[in-house]
């Protein structure tokens, strides 16, 4: 059974103590930069969008680089590099400082992440879509503890406390490493004759996938960012109902990632699960729209019931994005195209703040249901993707070109 192999159990925990250190950090990281280092808000914003930008470059060379060279020694060297990038932070005390520091760390994420994707199909053996949701599940729960952590250092609110986060952080990057050398040195799977290079930018198929996914990829701030402005705004619930919807989300997909992801397997199964979201979304945003038209006790409960539809919409996104974005991709480029997937998704979440702020909040309740439509529609292409990239996938031996379609 997945997960209960050598390397998948080593790969879970190494996951799962990275983002335990991510939870720590990304709750309290724009505090410590204002409050304790006292740099203004706008410049914060303005050195981390810089760096998020800059690291997606990366992302795609790293994995070029990880199908090379070999995914485990590509990413435990990114993590490295961000071990010594995140206690570096503690260190910063200008603009200049923490936008060539986190620059560095974005890089790293980024070339890490591609490379991350290539481990994961390397060790997931004969059951891949159930290794997935059983990671996903130790990803989810540590970010999990890692933010009740995070909460006892903002009650503290000390900079001991908040250079303790940060410093346990760059720990977790580096014991995640050192887990990674309890993994076998698969070896680099060689590339076809006449191979092209950037074989994932020459994939239409692939490519429309990312697009999709990047799009799709919005529904993820829908919950951290739209709907609390929302609530706050334009609802009479209580301020207490953010933490609660906080709390639903992550502890459901916690709970139903491995059952509901590891029923999605092939690229087929994916673009159908990708569907089933797109209506799961339909559903969820509607709902929170309508929490601003009802009294308080009502708008609580269209809140946390709106989250719940949502985040089965979540896991079976996820579950489908795991299922075609490495079904699609050749065994011997997998790092490359994680990277091109990245790519895309990283763009989506770059450009979700403005676009939900001023399109869907900007608009209101129409805005919220023009959203909904949006997943749905995204959603509604998924099977018609999936039957279109198994249809010009090259045959065994046959030529990757053919993948151009």
């Amino acid at each position: 059974m997945a997960g209960d192999s050598g390397p998948e159990r080593v790969l879970i925990a190494a996951s799962f103590v990275n983002r335990v250190g991510n939870g720590l950090f990304n709750a309290a990281s724009a505090l410590y930069f204002t409050l304790v280092v006292g740099l203004p808000a706008v410049q914060v914003g303005a050195a981390l969008t810089l760096a998020g930008v800059i690291g997606l470059c990366a992302g795609i060379p790293g994995g070029h680089l990880a199908d090379r060279r070999g995914a485990r020694t590509v990413m435990m060297l990114a993590l490295v590099v961000q071990a010594v990038s995140m206690a570096a932070l503690v260190l910063v005390e200008s603009w200049t400082a923490l936008t060539v520091v986190a620059t560095v760390d974005q890089i790293a994420a980024a070339a890490g992440g591609a490379a991350w994707g290539a481990l994961v199909v390397r060790v997931g053996g004969e059951r891949p879509a159930l290794f997935r949701a059983r990671l996903r599940t130790f990803v989810n729960l540590g970010v999990v503890l890692g933010t009740v952590g995070a909460g006892l250092a903002l009650a503290a609110n000390t900079r001991g406390a908040y250079v303790t986060l940060i410093l346990g952080n760059a720990a977790s990057f580096a014991l995640c490493a050192a887990l990674l050398l309890l993994l076998p040195r698969y070896p680099v799977l060689a590339e076809p004759p006449r191979q092209h290079r950037r074989l994932a930018f020459r994939d239409r198929p692939f490519l429309t996938f990312t697009a999709l996914y990047g799009a799709m990829g919005l529904q993820y701030p829908v919950v951290s960012l739209l709907l609390p402005i929302w609530i706050s705004e334009h609802t009479e619930a209580p301020r207490w109902t953010v933490a609660a919807l906080f709390a639903v989300n992550s502890a459901f997909c916690v709970l139903t990632q491995t059952r509901i992801g590891s029923r999605v397997e092939t690229p087929h199964d994916g673009g159908r699960a990708f569907r089933t979201a797109g209506l799961f979304f339909l559903v969820s945003c509607p709902t929170m729209a309508l929490a601003a038209h009802t009294p308080v006790w009502a708008a609580v409960g269209l809140v946390l019931a709106a989250v719940f539809v949502h985040s089965l919409g979540e896991v079976w996104e996820s579950s489908a994005c795991f299922a075609l974005g490495f079904g699609l991709a050749p065994d011997h480029a997998q790092g490359q195209y994680q990277g091109v997937l990245g790519l895309g998704f990283g763009a989506g979440q770059a450009l979700a703040p403005v676009i939900l702020t001023t399109v869907v909040l900007g608009l209101g309740t129409a805005g919220w249901l023009l959203l909904a439509l949006f997943f749905a529609a995204l959603g509604a292409a998924g099977p018609s993707l999936a039957r279109w990239g198994m249809r010009t996938r090259p045959q065994a031996g046959g030529a990757v070109a053919e993948a151009t379609g």
